[in-house]
């Protein structure tokens, strides 16, 4: 597999021109500014690609074992981690206030592409490890911050998620691992599934979050709460104690990441694990989603990385496979196939896709930044819910996204591809958990239509629509003022135009639908449309913000391929988004018609 090189460029133009960093890093609270943001995302290249990125077929070819109880992480990993941590990586999103850099949300987006990129599986302990700070930061007991926050900020000790259980996939209303108080603390039993990094040999501790039912509480999920149970319990001068009463029982053999351990965890075979209560009884849920709302960011920029990566490895063997005679061309030596009409069309959607996924993960970490940070309460508001409305947006588009462009991946490679050798399989197959990865994309859907677009009597779409508006009378004005791509920036116009029309069409026949199976129907194609007019609009912005550069005298080649990529992700993703108004809108005649019993 060629190694991963992080594309800086790409990532700074989107941070620069799109989310305007230079006034997210004058926002209160947020602690860089541009000089050493440069060193910080040239060291982050140089981690990615020379010390993490080359375990990612190690970790695939050897993957993590379990014997005797413990985990054993594959060859290299320890170091690579040792590392990471070293270099302070694990900390740069936090507040200083608990050992944390202060980095804004926009710059560690950025930052977690790359460590996504070069080796997906590795990348996982750390992601889940930032979900368990905030959920402590928010709802944890002075005690417990004081115990156990900096150790995770730093990454000293690591965080886990602990959720599903083997009758409890989403429904974590049927949940039955029980907890019941002792003294000042809980002591928890049962079996968790799934469980990432539930047990390794990365860090002296593991601090698990997990999801119990409260003593004598009904089902449903009403009678969940939220516990943080270590590893290893903690003395009151922060040093390790015992072994708690947890240990993982198997670990999974799977399609993908075999890097990282997947566990089965047990809780309480020998008198209860003791937790401690995260925010106050029977609240669960909503704790836990503190976590679930953090992950949900960064499985869909896994879907970004895991396509870079993939266009990446597809590109450079396009450049150098040569096969075939090119049309028109009388020569009679073969050409590299980059050449070729098919497999150019099978890059440029490669390309497009994983650009505009990108600016699509990037704005909505640039709405955390400003919904964190901003000091009128009012921007903040308006930036929370569009955060709101974009997360299942970045969950499940960006993450069909990168299953669709490591598959191009391989088709580009042909028969190669096929093979192990090239990297490409491994890609696609990391690429396929993501989808599923916190709450199936078709629940995302189900959240976007049943309570992001109804929030606030619909005025967020609304607001969206409306940018979408403004950005086309740019175009427009852009385009009118002697600029040397009008075509292209017309293109790109009426696409964003007539796209952004089907949507509001969509939209208003899901709002007015008093028939829920109707509008579940239609759901997941709703996301796949609203999805693809969102990044649309981020690719229109790049075109225009690159278009502006062109004027001002610059010679780039890099801002003319920007738009050339966004009029080709207008031409052949957005506009075709139009056509997904009748599935969305057909109702549910055709879908229910077949009996479950003569489906066979």
């Amino acid at each position: 597999m060629n190694n991963y090189r992080a594309p800086l460029t790409d990532m700074k133009f989107v941070l620069s021109e799109i989310l305007d960093l230079e006034r997210i890093l004058e926002l209160p609270d947020v602690y860089a500014d541009s000089e050493i943001l440069e060193t910080i995302f040239n060291e982050a290249s140089k981690l990615a690609s020379e010390v993490i990125s080359p375990l990612n077929s190690v970790g695939d070819r050897a993957p993590s074992t379990l014997q005797n109880g413990l985990v054993q992480t594959p060859p290299g990993f320890l170091d690579a981690y040792n590392k990471f941590v070293s270099g302070g990586w694990n900390s740069a999103a936090f507040d200083p206030a608990i050992g944390g850099q202060g980095l804004p949300r926009s710059v560690t987006m950025a930052l977690f592409e790359m460590w996504e990129s070069s080796n997906m599986a590795f990348s996982l302990c750390p992601t889940l490890t930032q979900g368990a700070v905030e959920c402590l930061r928010l709802h944890g007991s002075t005690e417990l911050k004081s115990l156990y926050l900096e150790k995770l900020v730093s990454g000293v000790w690591s965080g886990t998620m602990n959720l599903t259980e083997p009758q409890s996939g989403s429904d974590l209303g049927t949940i039955r691992t029980q907890s019941e108080r002792d003294g000042n603390h809980y002591r928890l039993r049962g079996t968790k599934i799934f469980i990432t990094y539930g047990d390794h040999d990365l860090t002296e501790n593991i601090v698990h979050i997990v999801l119990a039912r409260s003593p004598g509480k009904a089902s449903g999920i009403k009678g969940l709460s939220c516990f943080l149970v270590p590893k290893y319990l903690v003395n009151p001068d922060g040093s390790i104690g015992a072994l708690n009463d947890l240990k993982p029982i198997s670990i999974e053999k799977k399609m993908g990441i075999h890097a990282s351990p997947t566990l089965t965890m047990s809780y309480g075979e020998d008198g209860g694990a003791i937790g401690y209560l995260l925010g106050t009884e029977n609240k669960g849920i909503e704790v836990m989603f503190t976590m679930m709302n953090n992950a949900r960011l960064l499985v869909g920029l896994e879907g970004v990385a895991i396509a870079e990566r993939s266009y990446q490895l597809a590109l450079n063997y396009a450049r150098e496979r040569h096969q075939g005679r090119i049309a028109g061309d009388n020569g009679s030596e073969s050409k590299a196939i980059i050449n070729h009409p098919d497999v150019r069309h099978m890059l440029m959607l490669m390309k497009a896709k994983t650009e505009a996924a990108r600016v699509l993960a990037y704005m909505a970490a640039g709405c955390s930044d400003h919904a964190l940070h901003n000091p009128n309460k009012n921007v903040r508001l308006l930036n929370q819910d569009q955060l709101d409305l974009m997360t299942p947006l970045v969950k499940a588009w960006c993450s069909d996204v990168g299953v669709e462009v490591s598959s191009l991946g391989i088709q580009v490679h042909g028969g190669t591809g096929y093979m192990e050798d090239t990297g490409a399989a491994q890609l696609a197959r990391d690429a396929r958990i993501v989808p599923i990865y916190e709450g199936t994309n078709g629940i995302q859907a189900v959240d976007l239509v049943h309570r992001k677009l109804t929030h606030n009597d619909g005025q967020t779409v609304k607001n969206f629509v409306d940018r979408v508006k403004t950005l086309n009378e740019e175009l427009v004005r852009d385009a009118t003022i002697g600029s040397a791509y009008t075509d292209d920036l017309k293109v790109i116009y009426r696409s964003l135009e007539d796209s952004c029309a089907a949507l509001k069409t969509a939209t208003y026949w899901l709002a007015s639908s008093d028939n829920l199976t109707e509008s579940l129907a239609g759901a997941t194609n709703y996301l796949k449309m609203f999805g693809t007019v969102a990044a649309g609009y981020g690719m229109a912005l790049s075109a225009l913000r690159s278009s502006q550069k062109l004027k001002s005298g610059t010679n780039d080649p890099f801002y003319k391929a920007k738009i050339s990529t966004a009029r080709f992700y207008a031409e052949q993703v957005l506009s075709p988004s139009t056509s997904l108004l009748g599935p969305i809108t057909r109702g549910t005649t055709s879908l229910f018609s077949i009996p479950p019993e003569h489906m066979d």
